[in-house]
């Protein structure tokens, strides 16, 4: 998948060279990716990015200087900003929901088989998440309770919302995909993807992930429902 007839631009970002040097291998034999950079921490990331224009960034999390996070935060507040895909341990890396939060719009194991890192990133390249809804929903329930706890204030962006679009957030951080929301709904899969996209633009969200965060952050579902 190519973006407007032309090969997916990434940069890597990664403090380890060998994960760096491993991937750049992997994508550059891709005829539909191109590698245009890659930088050792958040900090030399952004300088990259202001000097290459590219369409997803491969972040770590981990990183000297400044860390994965944080870069995401930056990179997400300017205008026409690469996607970022989070590369994560998951298991000991707690900051991925973090960036999720930051802007992220997935995340990925760094033992994931290559086929996995290249999909993800046609994926996001194409304006999806790469998180699949029931992971997102597993990893929602995981960092959720590790959140601040008090009461959500009281929040008036929901109100541009149908009723009919609230069911369909209410749904998505539930973790249903569209098929599952189709069928629950009783209309089509089309439709099912109108409402999500109406949902997106109204909230001013960039994907389903950003979507689920949302909805966790105001209280509309809660870790186990």
């Amino acid at each position: 998948m190519s973006v407007v007839g032309r090969p997916v631009r990434v940069v890597i970002v990664d403090d380890q060279p060998l994960i760096r040097a491993g991937l750049g291998m992997v994508l550059g034999a891709q005829e539909d990716i191109e590698v245009v950079g890659e930088a050792e921490d958040g900090a030399r990331a952004l300088e990259v990015l202001s000097a290459v224009r590219a369409d997803v960034v491969i972040m770590d999390i981990r990183m000297p200087v400044l860390d994965g996070v944080e870069a995401t935060r930056r990179l997400s507040a300017l205008p026409d900003s690469p996607k970022v895909l989070v590369l994560t341990t998951f298991d000991t890396d707690e900051d991925a929901f973090a960036a999720l939060r930051a802007g992220a719009s997935g995340f990925l194991l760094k033992n994931s088989p290559p086929e996995d890192t290249l999909n993800a990133i046609r994926v996001i390249a194409a304006g999806d998440a790469v998180v699949a809804p029931r992971v997102t929903r597993r990893l929602l329930d995981r960092f959720a309770g590790r959140l601040d706890t008090a009461p959500a204030p009281a929040d008036d962006r929901l109100d541009v919302l149908t009723e009919r679009e609230r069911e369909v957030l209410v749904l998505v951080a539930r973790g249903l995909s569209n098929v599952e929301l189709a069928e629950r709904m009783h209309v089509a899969e089309a439709t099912v993807k109108t409402h999500l996209g109406r949902v997106l633009t109204k909230l001013g969200l960039r994907d389903r992930v950003q979507a689920v965060v949302l909805a966790y952050e105001l209280g509309l579902v809660r870790p186990g429902e």
